[in-house]
């Protein structure tokens, strides 16, 4: 039985015992120091009072036992302070027994040597002062002759005044001395033959003491110690408890230690007692030194008695304390083991899936091993505690009654996980044998219907041929015993604890498919045996399969996708041709059968691949599982990260990238997708089409890869990695595995191209065929963002710059304005090797740097040397005497760079790239401008008149739509100053900026390579002749001078004002529009030639160049900051 505060009954007892003892030790040490109940005096106090030696306690005893106090002669007896008289006689009546001061004391009085008033006075004194009972008193009085005398008659005289409670008898010798007390009691200087030494006795007493005050201390701090360790309250927690206990032993060892000092102290002064005995064995110990010795023994003799208690005492105490201490330690291992349980009990639950193909019955399988081999850990740990439950009966915890249901429960958790676990593993037995019945019944109709297939037309004709053929279907269908599903009820009615809806669907579609194939070879048999049989007149013999492949009129897969299962689809519409072509056959076997046997040849190709492409899927899918849970995983188990070094904590996202999101896609997405195809091989490219964004994930992928595979080389040799690699059975250590989805987003082409390959003639070629050209192109832009993200030294963002549309390596010559002419010179003959970027708003120049390295630390670096806002950048198709070459110039060919392809065809890529990103920003220009100009015009306060001729008429409406037709032919786009170039870093830095001038002759707007002399010799032609006849063309120019007489009274234009020419109409009049105002009208062609004068439009194209055909494309400042100011002057439109 415990209290409230955890002792027991035996403990209380225990403690009750020991306290007695303590108050039995405390009482002893106090009466055998002092015996009266006064405050009691002790020797070390009035030690300095003690050493004057004018009273002392020799030890001798009178005839019946009586104390004897001796008073030696000391002249300056009545100069002793009344208070150490008083302190000495107190402390000598106090030392003997209370026994033998209870007799009385003999006080001996020695004053031989003094005068008689003195001895009147000592006695006086002595009568006065004396605190214990007296039995009698000797004096020995003055020995000289005059002092005796007077002592005589004076004694006589004054024997009233002396007069005592006891007789008072005057010797006048030793020898009359020993008369009244025995030689022996009295010391030497009395005449007798007592061994007594002052200093000896004082010391003596003075060890005494302090050892009965030592056993006292001890007693009551033993007591103390006592109270507070019964009283001591159990902790609830481990640390708690071991700390008390640490505590509670520190403080015994202390008290042990404090007894010990004792019992050696006592066995000290023992010794010093009877050392004289010890020597001389005839020596004989006063009665004095008799009490000393008994005192002391009696000391020890309790202190060992109370010491004995203590431990006792202890014992109980320790006991309870560790037996506290084991069951906390119990309670918090059976939280964790329970906790670690109720874990691994809850990711067991999650073991529902029965799997959908042998392999991923394989690998959940293997994923149960695993899992009940890291399980085994928490299972042993439970059943190790729990066994623990017949040694806290065997030593009588006192907490038994609540461990036992503890233990109980951690056995019957240990049994249902091993039942479960048992129980799911034989499930998935059970499961991978239903899919080895599937497997192979699935097995045994891909081979008889390539058996179909490869059996030839034109052998099958003759009698032997079908004779033969037959032979093989026969042959074939006797293999289906052991292979094909016989009653589907039954195999229903055997696995029903497994079958969910979905394995149950794949179950009946096998059986679909095995009814079909076997229908398939009955028809084959009828028709084969008809060639066989003998014929009594010439017949040509009926091919089995209809002329021509028929089209299943379900051309969606999500139609027959409940009814159809994989591959038989095929099968089953090719039993649907066969119907449709019976009546036929026989007219057409022949050609029929020939075009039948390749598309049936076809079908089963591409259902092979269908069938390899979703394999590798799913196995492509379980590899990033496997990766995930065996390795990143791992990398967050606290029983992992003991192995795991401190350089690679925290670094799973470097390791592994963004795996976890392809897995998620391909797992649940993809992967899904693709089997919903699997009975329409032929139309899986709209597959990837619909997913194709989800694709830009191995970008990022790849992206990291260096970095991941730098971290691998690092730590590849981890025990972490190997321990891992080691439980996961792999023979392959992990960066195989990383490497898995970079070949796998190549394996896609490979694939695609294959299934194009086997359908050209089908429906979805077109989509396979647009997925091929999207996947290639995203492996295009994965190797390009690869190149990128080594380009080194530019201080910008990249991402500002746009998508990276192109890059390459090329031979670069620069010709520049501005610069030395040595330099311009040296640039012709010394091309520099250039990397060149093409985003959609810049193009860097690069050097390649080639580093050294392993894998992809080996891949070169870029070295940023400049770019080129392509706001501002032109090109010339063409460069004379070399087809290879093309040029990029700058800021009206402030800056001509001459590129140098590797070959022709790649000079056209990147011309027409680079002509479509100057189209499109020019479109975005004209967009930009026309709503700017659309804003403008809702913004007048009212609208014209309907009877002005603003509007154009019918003939007016058909000539702008024939122009709006031709103008979108053109390959010329209208530029406009709609929008502003974005801020980008100096060149050097980042980009060149953009010249800014409002100057029509510096602002080289649009696509023409003749706008300048220096451009083309073309241009300076023209300038010479510009003095013919001008011809007006539609497009964007700056009035000279004002206007206020157009047809429309409301349409006037001022100097300064941006006009367009949209149409040229009847009787030479032009449809205008006013940028600047919004409005429309119709102006005169003559007058035009006034307003417009020599500027020019905004527009132009040329095909002219310097001693060769060219063609180039420029929007140089077009869509700067020029076109927000209306006063910018424009060229004309050539055209």
């Amino acid at each position: 039985m415990m209290d409230q505060r955890g002792i027991s009954v035996a403990e209380m007892k225990s403690y009750y015992f020991f306290s007695e003892w303590c108050s039995w030790l405390d009482f002893v040490a106090q009466d055998e120091i002092m015996h009266q109940d006064i405050i009691p005096l002790y020797a070390a106090d009035i030690q300095d009072q003690l050493k004057k030696q004018f009273a002392y306690l020799s030890g001798g005893r009178g005839g019946d036992g009586c104390p004897v106090i001796t008073f030696p002669d000391y002249p300056a007896f009545s100069e002793i302070p009344e208070k150490e008289f008083q302190n000495v006689l107190t402390y000598l009546t106090s030392i003997p027994s209370l026994r033998d001061a209870g007799i009385g004391f003999i006080l001996v009085i020695d004053r031989r040597q003094d005068k008689w008033t003195s001895v009147k006075a000592s006695i006086l004194r002595i009568a006065a002062s004396f605190p214990g009972n007296l039995q009698l008193v000797l004096v020995l009085r003055p020995t000289g002759f005059f002092h005796r005398a007077l002592s005589d008659i004076a004694f006589r005289f004054n024997k009233d005044e002396l007069k005592m409670k006891v007789p008072i008898i005057m010797l006048g010798s030793v020898s009359e001395l020993q008369g009244y007390i025995d030689k022996t009691q009295l010391t030497e200087d009395l005449g007798g033959t007592l061994d007594y030494c002052h200093n000896r006795w004082l010391s003596r007493r003075t060890a005494i003491e302090g050892f009965a005050q030592k056993v006292k201390q001890t007693a009551q701090i033993l007591q103390s110690f006592g109270t507070e360790l019964a009283e001591t309250e159990l902790p609830n927690d481990v640390q708690s408890t071991s700390s008390l206990l640490a505590t509670h032993t520190e403080k015994k060892d202390k008290m042990k230690e404090d007894i010990r000092v004792a019992v050696e102290q006592g066995d000290d002064i023992l010794g010093s007692i009877t050392k004289p005995v010890t020597e001389n064995p005839d020596y004989k110990l006063n009665q004095d030194q008799l009490d000393n010795q008994t005192t002391v023994e009696r000391l020890l003799a309790q202190l060992h008695e109370t010491e004995t208690a203590f431990d006792e005492f202890w014992m109980k105490h320790q006991q309870k304390l560790e037996q506290c201490l084991r069951l906390r330690n119990f309670e918090q291992n059976f939280r964790e083991v329970k906790a670690a349980l109720d874990i691994v009990s809850e990711r067991l639950s999650a073991f529902t899936d029965v799997g959908n193909s042998r392999s991923h019955v394989e690998h959940i399988l293997k994923d149960l091993a695993n899992f009940k081999e890291k399980s085994d850990e928490t299972v042993t740990k439970a059943k190790m505690l729990a066994s623990e439950r017949d040694a806290f009966i065997q030593s009588n915890h006192y907490a038994v009654d609540s461990i036992i249901p503890k233990c109980s429960e951690l056995h019957h958790l240990c049994d249902a996980f091993t039942t479960e676990i048992e129980r799911r593993r034989k499930l998935l037995n059970k499961s991978l044998e239903l899919h080895d019945l599937l497997e192979k019944s699935m097995k045994w109709c891909d081979e008889g219907i390539y058996l179909l297939a490869s059996q030839p037309v034109d052998k099958c004709q003759s009698q032997d041929g079908a004779e033969s053929a037959l032979q093989e279907i026969e042959k074939f269908l006797d293999t289906g015993a052991g292979n094909k599903i016989k009653e589907l009820n039954k195999i229903y009615e055997e696995y029903a604890h497994i079958l969910n809806e979905d394995l149950k669907d794949h179950v009946q579609k096998v059986f679909q498919k095995q009814e079909s194939m076997e229908e398939m070879f009955q028809k084959r048999q009828v028709s084969l045996k008809k060639l066989a049989a003998k014929q009594t007149r010439p017949v040509q013999p009926v091919a089995p399969r209809p002329e021509a492949f028929v089209k299943s009129p379900c051309t969606s897969p999500g139609l027959q996708r409940e009814n159809v299962s994989n591959s038989e689809s095929s099968a089953l519409r090719r039993v649907n041709y066969r119907k449709a072509k019976s009546e036929t056959t026989e007219l057409h076997q022949s050609r029929g059968g020939s075009t039948m046997d390749d598309e049936e040849n076809l079908a089963v190709l591409r259902q092979h691949v269908m069938n390899e492409l979703i394999e590798t899927e799913r196995a492509y899918v379980e590899e990033l599982l496997c990766v995930l849970e065996g390795y990143a995983a791992e990398m967050d188990n606290p029983l992992m990260a003991h192995l795991i070094p401190p350089e690679l904590q925290n670094k799973k996202d470097i390791l592994f990238g963004n795996m976890e999101e392809i897995y998620h896609f391909h797992n649940r997405i993809f992967l899904r997708e693709l089997e919903t195809y699997v009975e329409y091989p032929e139309l899986v490219g709209r597959c990837f089409l619909d997913q194709m964004e989800d694709f830009q994930i191995y970008e990022k992928y790849c992206q990291n890869k260096p970095r991941s595979e730098s971290l691998w080389r690092q730590f590849s040799d981890s025990v972490f990695f190997q321990e891992c690699q080691r439980k996961l059975d792999h023979k392959l250590s992990l960066d195989s595995y990383l490497l898995k989805p970079v070949q796998r987003i190549t394996k896609y082409q490979l694939l695609l191209k294959e299934m194009l390959k086997y359908s050209k003639n089908c429906e979805g070629a077109e989509d396979l065929q647009e997925a091929l050209t999207s996947i290639l192109g995203i492996l295009k832009a994965v190797n390009d963002s690869m190149h990128q993200i080594a380009i080194t030294g530019y201080d910008g963002n990249l991402n500002e710059l746009g998508k990276l549309l192109m890059q390459g390596s090329f031979n670069v010559w620069t010709d520049h304005k501005k610069g030395h002419t040595k330099v311009k010179d040296l640039a012709r003959f010394k091309p520099m090797q250039r990397h060149l970027f093409l985003h959609e708003k810049a193009v860097l120049f690069c050097k390649k740097r080639e580093e050294n390295g392993e894998g992809y630390e080996k891949a070169p670096s870029y070295s940023y040397k400049h770019s080129l806002n392509m706001a501002a950048v032109g090109i010339t198709e063409n460069v004379k005497g070399d087809a290879k070459k093309f040029e990029i110039w700058y800021n009206a060919r402030e800056e001509v760079y001459i590129v140098q392809a590797p070959t022709p065809e790649v000079k056209a890529t990147w011309v027409n790239e680079i002509r479509k990103v100057l189209t499109s920003q020019l479109q975005a220009c004209r967009e930009a401008s026309q709503h700017r100009t659309l804003e403008q015009t809702q913004s007048l306060p009212l609208p014209l008149p309907a009877s002005s001729c603003a509007s154009p008429s019918r003939n007016h409406i058909r000539n702008t739509k024939k122009m709006e037709e031709k103008k979108a032919d053109l390959t010329s786009l209208e530029g406009c100053g709609a929008t502003v170039a974005p801020k980008y870093p100096e060149k050097g830095k980042g980009w060149a900026k953009p010249s800014h001038s409002l100057d029509a002759s510096e602002e080289n707007d649009g696509w023409s390579s003749a706008e300048e002399a220096l451009n083309s010799s073309d241009a300076e032609e023209e300038g010479a002749g510009g003095a013919g006849e001008i011809k007006l063309t539609p497009g964007k120019y700056t009035v000279v001078t004002d206007y206020d007489k157009g047809v429309s009274e409301e349409f006037t234009v001022k100097s300064g004002d941006l006009v367009q020419l949209i149409r040229e109409g009847e009787d030479g009049l032009w449809f205008v529009k006013n940028l600047s105002s919004g409005r429309e009208g119709w102006i005169p062609a003559s007058n035009l030639l006034m307003l417009i004068g020599n500027s020019k439009s905004a527009q132009s194209l040329s095909s002219s160049e310097s001693g060769t055909a060219s063609s180039n494309l420029s929007t140089s400042s077009s869509c700067s900051d020029s076109c927000n100011v209306s006063s910018t002057s424009f060229s004309d439109i050539k055209g």
